[in-house]
């Protein structure tokens, strides 16, 4: 069939198969124009015999052109492919989905699922941590002296424990112009069994019997034998001048 250019008139020879049963959009080679071709008519009415489509095929042939007004050998239009492919036709919004996708992600209204295994994993571990914490609470500062420490003491009984001072207080001052009050005594287990050293409590009191100044001293061993006896010693910097009177006792036994 023979194209012409809508817009240059250029005239071009190109087979019926490539413009196909539907059209397709050529562009000219000469203007660069573009348009849609629309197919060659078929003849369905009557019958064409094969001499006649030799005729018809014969006559087809290009007609000649001035050589003013066009080329002599034009090049054939270029044909663009208007027929979309599966590639095109995936949005791209659609492919990076399908990257992303997955098909075991949780999504609402589902939710995660807990392990209790975990939780249970950690609550066995802090346990563990408070057990071996009260254990050495317990070997450092003793059963009775916890309980002194957590208000536990007074209505304990008496400790069947004895407290000696060899050397009375003393207050020293020290070069730097500080004043330290020294203590120092002995722990004497008179029983025949071993004993739990409590802390000793040791108060400085005014001359109206107020307590004006008070510490807590750990006792060296936790433990004393039958008949065993331990020495101590505690010092305080800079304890009111107020204080005229020391008391001493066990955590949660009375004065001596």
């Amino acid at each position: 069939m023979i194209l012409t250019c809508p817009e240059c008139r250029t005239r071009y020879l190109v087979p019926d198969s490539a413009i196909g049963p539907v059209g397709r959009t050529v562009r000219c080679a000469s203007c660069k124009h573009s348009w849609f071709q629309q197919p060659a008519p078929l003849d369905l009415e009557s019958p064409v015999s094969p001499a006649a489509l030799a005729a018809d095929a014969a006559s087809e042939a290009p007609e000649a052109v001035p050589a003013a007004t066009a080329p002599q050998a034009p090049p054939l239009p270029e044909i663009e492919r208007t027929a979309p492919t599966a590639a095109d036709s995936i949005p791209a919004a659609t492919e990076a989905e399908a990257v992303d996708y997955d098909a075991f992600a949780h999504q609402p209204p589902f939710r995660p699922r807990r392990n209790p295994l975990r939780r249970w994993t950690f609550a066995a571990a802090a346990a563990a941590v408070l057990m071996i914490g009260g254990i050495g609470a317990i070997q450092y500062f003793g059963t009775p002296g916890i309980a002194a420490w957590l208000g536990f003491g007074t209505a304990e009984a008496d400790v069947p424990l004895l407290l000696e001072f060899p050397t009375k207080p003393e207050r020293r001052t020290q070069p730097s112009g500080n004043e330290l009050f020294t203590v120092s005594g002995r722990i004497v287990n008179p029983t025949d069994a071993p004993q739990m050293v409590p802390d000793i409590l040791a108060e400085l009191r005014d001359a109206s019997g107020r307590v004006v100044y008070g510490w807590r001293i750990v006792p060296p061993v936790r433990r004393l034998p039958p008949k065993g006896t331990a020495e101590f010693d505690s010092a305080e910097m800079d304890v009111p001048k107020s204080a005229q009177k020391l008391t001493v006792s066990f955590a949660g036994s009375g004065a001596k």
